[in-house]
């Protein structure tokens, strides 16, 4: 007999309804009754910061943007990845996930806000990165849907052409862009290059449900003449 979930939590919020249920070991964060992550099928948001920090890693006091909380499976994953001395910036917009995350969920992410190196911000990452100048060397968006075939190719606060002329500012010289997505989104891809980045797709793991990480880096500027 499958056992059935525990709801420990529940809110409302702008997008829905939120829940944090558990079952024995596993948690699920859903909206409006939509699972949203699941603590045993995370591959994709720790891919997300795995292949975003890779070219990052190495440089001296790195500066990284997490935008999106969640279960803080993408914070506990670049935090492994990253040196002593790098600073992690994490903008979530509901504070009673951070308090999900510090607590009932601080043993699925290895009490991840409780490291020094991580500065969590209650607000919207579109507006920190709208006020960032050549802040970061890497901005990883773990957002609820991410791109797709419906984001408005222009006006969309994270993913339009005037939102990733702002994330190009806020990077710095060779600086990475990463984002979650449910499926691969050839029109935001193509959006990317035109705003001066190169672009890769990745569809982390092998079998069952496959989500989408796009990696994209500020293009080397052409010589002038």
């Amino acid at each position: 007999m499958v056992r059935a979930w525990d709801i420990l939590d529940r809110l409302d919020s702008l997008d829905g309804t939120l829940e944090l249920r558990q079952r024995g070991t596993e948690f699920l964060i859903s909206i409006d009754g939509r699972v949203l992550m699941n603590s045993h099928a995370n591959r994709s948001e720790v891919a997300l910061a795995t292949l975003g920090l890779a070219d990052v890693r190495q440089r001296n006091a790195p500066r990284i943007l997490i935008g999106g909380l969640g279960m803080g499976c993408t914070l506990r994953a670049a935090l492994d990845a990253l040196p002593a001395d790098a600073r992690v910036q994490v903008s979530e917009k509901n504070a009673r996930i951070g308090r999900w995350c510090g607590e009932a969920l601080a043993a699925i992410n290895g009490e991840a806000l409780a490291d020094a190196r991580v500065d969590l911000a209650i607000e919207d990452v579109s507006a920190r990165i709208g006020a960032s100048s050549a802040c970061f060397d890497a901005i990883l968006l773990d957002l609820y849907e991410g791109p797709h075939a419906g984001t408005d190719s222009v006006a969309d606060a994270f993913y339009g052409r005037r939102a990733l002329q702002r994330t190009r500012s806020a990077l710095t010289h060779g600086g990475v862009f990463a984002v979650w997505s449910e499926d691969r989104d050839a029109r935001f891809e193509a959006r990317l290059r035109e705003a001066g980045f190169t672009v890769e797709s990745h569809r982390p793991g092998r079998g069952g449900r496959r989500h989408a990480v796009t990696v994209a880096r500020v293009a080397a500027q052409r010589p002038q003449r």
